[in-house]
């Protein structure tokens, strides 16, 4: 396990799994409460704008956040493995994202969604942090992912574009968890220059609700 700082206040961790070695990027509250652990999705890394949008706004209402690249992701590999290569490399790090001694949000964007809901129970996650869940492959609602995020176990917030192809907001099946709607987002939380609400506003509201939601979990 070896550690760096990245030059703009965060601090790169590595750290050697069974899958591999994976890569933690920590953005640290003054004063924290809880960590938001969320990882990437299968055709992209931290990167993300959603994630990196998190990454800046919370730890100003008192969450850390670590952004979690995947090992087949630090190795430079394009294509993600199977669902249980993928577990496996969450349960790996899980132990360094608990260090701090907090609570710890299990979260992660697409593929990245489904890890932390398959393994909220056993890790002991505080919660679920669900963005852009691939409720099924896009055009086909029958290849339904539902009980993955039906049976998490935790409090659970999905937050979802209102146009995503893996699933729209009024696709979910009612269950224990609450969905937060991004209007006219695609899969990426990307918003047409025709629709009402900048790129702005969209990842306003992503990280709002996120924050909102997570403040009476520690």
């Amino acid at each position: 396990m070896s550690s760096a700082d990245t030059g703009n206040g965060a601090t790169a961790q590595t750290v050697g799994t069974p899958a591999g070695d994976a890569r933690i990027t920590w953005h640290r509250a003054p004063e924290p409460r809880l960590v938001l652990a969320v990882s990437h999705g299968a055709g992209g890394g931290v990167e993300a704008r959603d994630l990196q949008a998190l990454a800046r706004t919370l730890p100003g209402h008192g969450v850390t956040v670590a952004l979690v690249e995947q090992p087949w992701r630090v190795a430079g590999r394009k294509i993600a493995p199977a669902p249980k290569t993928l577990d496996t490399g969450w349960r790996g790090v899980w132990p360094a994202l608990a260090a701090p001694g907090l609570p710890v949000i299990s979260g992660g964007r697409s593929a990245g969604a489904r890890v932390a809901c398959r393994t909220a129970a056993e890790l002991g996650a505080r919660a679920v942090l669900a963005l852009s869940f691939p409720l099924h492959p896009p055009g086909r609602p029958e290849k339904s992912r539902a009980a993955e995020l039906l049976g998490t176990g935790v409090p659970t917030l999905v937050v979802q574009g209102g146009n995503d192809p893996f699933g729209r907001p009024g696709e979910f099946p009612a269950g224990d968890f609450e969905l937060a709607e991004v209007p006219h987002g695609d899969h990426g939380f990307v918003v047409p220059k025709r629709a009402e609400i900048t790129q702005e506003r969209a990842l306003e509201i992503i990280c709002g609700r996120v924050a909102e939601w997570a403040a009476p979990l520690g």
